[in-house]
Parts: C-alpha cells; structure tokens; sequence
C-alpha cells in the first residue's frame, strides 16, 4: 500500500533538502514549486493570466516570468497574494493529483507532495492543503532566527524582506503544530538525514530498506 506524505516548511527552513534526501531514499516525490515553474513558462496560459493580472512588467525581455518582481508585488500586498492564489492552485492541484494518482496505480511505497503552503490551504479551505489527501503530513522545522538568516543568505536581502516574506506564511512553530511529523533541520546534515532515514523506514513499514547501511 503507498503512503501519501504531505510535507511542508517555511522559507528557508531547507524543505528542498528534505525532498532530495527523500528522492534518494526512493520515494516518489512530487514537488509544488516545480510544476508551478513548469506551468509558468512562456507560452504557457498561466504566465498569461500573469500578466494580465499583474501586467507586462512581471515580464522579462525575452518574455520570460520575472520571479522577483512578481514576488516584490505578492509579499507585500494580500489581495495581490489572493489573486495570484487564484491563477496558479487550480492547475497546479490538478497536475500534482494527476502525477500522485499514476505514482499509487504503479505500486510506489512512498508519494511525497511537496507543498510549501499545505496548511496555508487546509486553515483557509483553498490550495492544494485542502484538497488534496494524506496519510501523514511532515513539518521541515528550524527556528525563526535561523529562518531569517537564511532566508536573508539565500534572497540576498535584508532582514526586514525576510520577516516580510516569512509573514506571508503561517509561523513555522503553528506548522511544527500542525504536523504529524518534525523534521528538525536546524543541526548537521548528518543529523537531518539520519531523521528522514528514520521516518521513511517507518513510514514504509522498511520497503524501501535502511539506505545508511547501502553506503559504503
């Protein structure tokens, strides 16, 4: 029988390491942010709801998503986060069900959806959180502080924007909440696998093996 993970975090709690840990583990994940970007390039007809909403200005030259400057807009206006919400759940829920759906048909043990928002959509009743079922959902928790420098490290600005950006989201401490699972990722490397290591081999009653004792 598969299991259906939901897993979220907060900015810059290193949620895409997770994922990746977890694709190396032989899940099968499937990654929000990925299938947003694959919906948004160009000649797609979400980036020309984008620009019809937002204006041509969200644009690049060649034509392309400005991600910045669509996010320059979106964190710092709720109607403008409202109205985005609006062009990209849809199609984005639809596509993730899709590759979820084909994942349980073929057998796989472990289907992650890799959702930032998950309970941003379930507290709001929008958004993939809320349409979309799990058999258990995971929280990539770090500390705030920790939050803000590495939102600062990664975006390259100032702390101000970061907190801005963090504000968008529910705190992560409500996430950590709202979890059936935590993965702490706020010490090594080593110990933020050997957590996810642990989960997956619970989660999948040892399907997909102790993949610490296959490396040489």
């Amino acid at each position: 029988m598969t299991c259906i993970m939901g897993l979220t975090g907060g900015i810059g709690s290193g949620k895409s390491t997770v994922t990746r840990i977890l694709t190396e583990l032989g899940a099968t994940t499937i990654d929000a942010d990925a299938i947003v970007h694959e919906l948004q390039a160009p000649g797609q007809p979400m980036l020309r709801d984008l620009a019809a909403a937002f204006g041509d200005s969200i644009l690049t030259a060649e034509g392309a998503l400005d991600r910045k400057g669509l996010g320059a807009i979106v964190f710092r206006d709720e109607a403008a986060r409202t109205r985005l919400g609006e062009i990209v759940h849809a199609p984005v829920i639809g596509e993730m069900m899709r590759r979820a759906k084909a994942a349980v048909d073929r057998g796989d043990p472990l289907v992650v959806l890799d959702i930032p928002l998950l309970f941003e959509g379930r507290v709001s009743g929008r958004g993939s959180g809320a349409l979309m079922h799990f058999d258990v959902t995971v929280c990539v928790w770090v500390s705030e502080a920790v939050q803000v420098d590495r939102t600062m490290t990664r975006d390259g600005c100032d702390e101000a924007e970061a907190r801005r950006r963090m504000a968008a989201q529910l705190p992560i401490d409500r996430k950590r909440e709202l979890a059936d699972h935590v993965i702490d990722n706020s010490g090594s490397p080593e110990s933020t696998r050997a957590q996810v290591e642990a989960l997956v081999f619970q989660l999948t009653n040892g399907k997909l093996g102790r993949p610490a004792l296959k490396r040489p």
